[in-house]
């Protein structure tokens, strides 16, 4: 929902004409954003069989699951007011080392309390690679390359939703929980070999000269009205995702619905749409404005809610694509305009959003979950509801943006 630019000009048609070998370097760009953020939703579609155990409730599993969000709101505030000063590879690399560390240990986690421990030491590891892998591309590739090479960086995060849920399930339903945390601790290492090879040392670039300090451009953005708005829409955003798509595996494993585990890993084949439209955002600002898009991307979520009340699985699944869908697209949309609106110190404006959007999935996981196990599925429903609702309200706030910026993208949403 990690932000990942989604410039969709039509110059990016033209870039196979004129860079070499953009095809082998999509190829790697997409395998290192998938390698960074695998970890952060694939536990998801284990959920059912954590709960079990650990014998604790859903709410409780759900909010440990996505402790990683709350690792990942510290360190993308954190990344985005030290970039100009940290070294893109060295950076990348040592996250992608050190997150294989909490990765492995979640194998042998003895009780919830250690479990929520490791995947808030995930969440700080993701961030960081994250944040720094969209620095480095921002700063290192041309005009032209922009867009080609941050679109495979989008398909790469939203094929990690997708991929990583199924892997997830298949590794645990044939060799067990502890096995797929050692999977995964690999593919972090697999990650940092990767970065080793094809990521060249470059010093961060100052792009311009800013008149301000960190922390004055921090407390500038929460002054100007739009920049809040957009924070507080990044909040509902993922608030609405992780409560869709921690809670409905317990309502796809329970009756009548009764999947399994291998079938609740293809179930996540509901992102397969996203990474298609997720692509047009930028063209959609472009053409219509950024509040439009929002409101149109939102609406497609809350209309696949009531869909997943459904006792037909074929329903259930296309509510799935539709949340999807609208999520990505809106999230999409709202990162991008940060990016135009923040005058100055653009690094820090979407630093703070990051963390304010991982923020609100750390919250949703929290509210929502309470609402699942006290009230049932239907109440958390209308807590997403809720959330969308206030999304589209605070879109009013946003200040129409000039069709010529490019338009980043999510991590998850």
């Amino acid at each position: 929902m990690t932000e990942l630019s989604a410039a969709m000009k039509s110059e990016t048609m033209q870039m196979r004409a004129h860079s070499p070998g953009v095809a082998l370097r999509s190829l790697v760009i997409g395998l290192t954003a998938f390698l960074t953020v695998v970890d952060l939703f694939a536990t998801q579609a284990i959920l059912p069989s954590l709960t079990r155990h650990y014998n604790v409730t859903p709410a409780a599993m759900g909010f440990a699951v996505n402790a990683s969000t709350m690792g990942m709101a510290v360190a993308g505030l954190v990344v985005g007011l030290l970039s100009p000063h940290i070294d893109r590879r060295l950076g990348i690399l040592l996250s992608l080392v050190l997150l294989a560390i909490p990765t492995s240990l979640l194998a042998s986690a003895p009780d919830l309390t250690v479990f929520t421990m490791l995947r808030i030491i995930q969440g700080l590891c993701m961030a960081s690679a994250f944040a720094l892998t969209l620095a480095y591309l921002g700063e290192q590739c041309s005009a032209m390359d922009a867009g080609g090479a941050f679109a495979a960086y989008i398909t790469g995060n939203v094929a990690s939703n997708l991929i990583g849920r199924l892997v997830s399930a298949a590794v645990v339903d044939s060799f067990g929980l502890a096995s797929n945390f050692y999977f995964f601790a690999l593919l972090n290492l697999a990650g940092a070999v990767l970065v080793y090879f094809t990521i060249h040392r470059v010093k961060p670039m100052h792009a311009m000269p800013t008149t301000q300090s960190p922390w004055e451009a921090t407390i500038a953005h929460w002054r100007d009205p739009s920049l809040r708005a957009a924070f507080a829409i990044g909040f509902c955003i993922l608030f609405a995702f992780i409560g869709t798509f921690t809670f409905v595996n317990f309502v796809l494993v329970r009756a009548p619905l009764s999947l399994g585990r291998m079938d609740l890993g293809f179930v996540y084949f509901v992102f397969a749409p996203s990474v298609i439209t997720t692509l047009f955002a930028g063209r959609a600002v472009a053409r219509f404005g950024a509040r439009p898009a929002i409101w149109s991307a939102l609406a497609v979520a809350a209309i696949g809610l009531p869909l997943m009340l459904s006792s037909h699985l074929a329903a259930v699944l296309t509510g799935m694509v539709l949340v999807g869908v609208g999520t990505f697209f809106a999230q999409a949309s709202a990162t991008g305009f940060v990016g135009q609106a923040a005058h100055e110190n653009r690094g820090v404006a979407s630093g703070t959003y990051l963390s304010c959007y991982f923020l609100g999935g750390l919250v949703g996981s929290a509210v929502l979950g309470q609402l699942f196990d006290r009230f049932g599925w239907a109440a958390c429903l209308a807590g997403v509801a809720t959330s969308l609702a206030v999304a589209a309200l605070l879109t009013v706030r946003l200040v129409s943006t000039p069709p010529s910026v490019a338009y980043p993208a999510p991590s998850g949403p």
